[in-house]
């Protein structure tokens, strides 16, 4: 900027979409409910602090914007808002600090009583018409609020907490520097460093300028715009400024006028307060949740299934299998004796009943199981399976996070009695093969042949007793045909009853794996609504804490 020579005017004219306003007040309002207790409490205040003073701020009716004035001891702030003002409504003190009351100033017949209540200004001037003066007549608009804040740095803490709460509550910040001070580390540090979400509604203005020659003035801005830039404002626009020579007014008016103009700038200023709220909640959320499907977790399903005693199941449903197929295709002289044997299921507390469905092809297990219990070893297993899959639920989220996801898992004691119950509800095909019904016709072929037989031979031992002359008995070489049928027989009927036991065993291995997948089924079933339900809800969470607060920061 050259003295004398009039230059672009900067207009600060901060403007947010409605709708993206409330998609990012939706989005920290959404984190904040669905993190709860897993969001740090500090953090989360401050959020909830933000979202209860956006609803304040735009509920006021009116379109006032909130301008402050605000910097260091002897910046001039006082002095500038008298010009901007047109008379003297602010008087600089003598000694420091020179601020040391909020005064404001408001233009326009909108009222804006309740506002300046919950800003807790209580010197209010109002500007009339006829007595604006020159720098701002024309340029400042209806519905600014101008505050003359106390000085930030003053040695008076009440005066720097004052500035500090209405800087809180204030739509668009005005920073007043000058020469000496403008690399104060407490304006910098304290103030510009944390408003670099706030970009849009800052303005820094370098008072005083005419005590410097042309270059120095320069060379003294171009320095305030790298340190703005270290700050995180490369944007923030800088003003020279000079309230005695009327220096740089007219900009700061036109400036303040298109603050005022867009009447935005509260939406803008809310808008960095919830874009700075959820910045400082994100390191505490994840960028992805682990996805968790307790059917290709095979140690998971392993020790669960242990632990349930399947292996037991599935060894006594085999061994069922084979005591029934005994019973319809075992040696008739000799299958009677089955009957006597203990039913492999029964004996360890399961009972079939017949299911409604499939005409009774299938048997459940009802009630609790006399299953031994787990021992420590399956209990040990159970354990370790669990906190894996805890670990890895937890993997890449934030300590809360990943402490609340490992420590969601039930008690061994409930996920026992549901695994059990699984068991015991899991229903088992009983139905009987084609192929025993067709060894059973065999086996009572056998039999018949050697009944037939060993009566034949009855009858001619009782006919040579009794001296009574019968046929003669026909033979197959050496053999007489009843001695034929009698051992021919027997011998047949053992051998297919051989045969049956090996078919048994193919048979019972298949009933076997066809069980054991039933069992995996409803294992599976218990491991993802028992023990993976309250780590889902939990990763849920999580998900829609991360989603709302991106959708806060923008970034869809």
């Amino acid at each position: 900027m050259m003295f004398g020579r009039k230059e672009r005017v900067q207009v600060l004219e901060p403007t947010v979409a409605g709708s993206e306003f409330t998609v990012a007040v939706e989005g920290l309002m959404g984190a904040v409910e669905a993190g709860g207790e897993l969001l740090p409490p500090e953090e989360r205040r401050m959020a909830e602090a933000v979202l209860t003073k956006a609803a304040t701020r735009l509920a006021f009716t009116g379109k006032h914007t909130v301008v402050a004035l605000a910097g260091a001891t002897g910046s001039g702030k006082s002095t500038l808002f008298n010009r901007l003002v047109g008379e003297e409504l602010s008087r600089p003190g003598q000694l420091r600090p020179t601020t040391t009351s909020i005064t404001a100033a408001i233009w326009g017949s909108d009222p804006a009583g309740e506002l300046l209540d919950w800003l807790d200004v209580p010197q209010r001037h109002y500007i009339e018409p006829m007595r604006r003066g020159r720098v701002e007549e024309d340029m400042v608009r209806d519905g600014l609020v101008l505050l003359d804040l106390p000085d930030v740095d003053s040695h008076k803490e009440a005066h720097r907490a004052e500035a500090d709460r209405v800087l809180a509550q204030t739509d668009v910040f005005v920073w007043v520097t000058d020469p000496q001070k403008y690399a104060d580390a407490i304006l910098h540090d304290e103030y510009l460093a944390q408003a670099k979400n706030h970009q849009t509604v800052t303005l820094v203005v370098l008072n005083q300028a005419d005590r410097m020659r042309l270059v120095e003035a320069n060379a003294c801005r171009e320095d305030l715009v790298r340190l703005l830039a270290a700050d995180g404002l490369p944007h923030a626009p800088v003003l020279l400024t000079s309230a005695r020579t009327g220096l740089g007014l007219e900009d700061l008016a036109v400036a303040l006028a298109g603050a005022a103009r867009t009447a935005s700038a509260s939406r803008a200023r809310l808008m960095g307060d919830v874009r700075r709220e959820a910045e400082r909640l994100r390191p505490f959320v994840g960028d992805h949740e682990s996805e968790l499907d307790p059917s290709t977790d095979t140690e998971l399903l392993q020790a669960l299934g242990r632990a349930a005693g399947v292996p037991i199941v599935l060894a006594t449903v085999q061994k069922d299998y084979l005591h029934r197929s005994g019973r319809h295709t075992g040696w008739l002289p000799t299958r009677w004796l089955a009957r006597f044997r203990p039913d492999p299921l029964a004996a360890i507390g399961l009972h079939r009943k017949a299911s409604t469905s499939q005409a009774g092809e299938f048997s459940e297990l009802l009630a609790r199981s006399s299953l031994p219990q787990a021992t420590p070893a399956a209990r040990a297993a159970v354990d370790l399976a669990t906190r894996k899959v805890g670990a890895r639920a937890a993997e890449g989220l934030p300590r809360r996070w990943a402490h609340a996801v490992q420590d969601a898992a039930p008690d061994q004691g409930g996920l026992t009695d549901a695994l059990d119950q699984a068991v015991v509800g899991t229903p088992i095909p009983h139905h009987r093969p084609a192929w025993w019904s067709v060894m059973n016709g065999v086996q009572w072929l056998c039999a018949l042949a050697a009944l037939g037989g060993g009566l034949w031979l009855l009858a001619l031992t009782l006919s040579g007793w009794l001296q009574i002359l019968l046929p003669e008995v026909p033979r197959v070489g050496p053999f007489a045909v009843p001695t034929v049928m009698l051992v021919a027989g027997l011998l047949a009927g053992f051998a297919a009853a051989l045969l049956s036991r090996s078919f048994a065993q193919v048979g019972a291995r298949r009933r076997r794996v066809k069980v054991e997948q039933l069992l995996q089924e409803r294992i599976s079933v218990v491991a993802s609504e028992r023990f993976l339900a309250p780590i889902r809800d939990l990763l849920a969470r999580h998900r829609r804490t991360r989603e709302s607060l991106d959708r806060a920061l923008g970034r869809r």
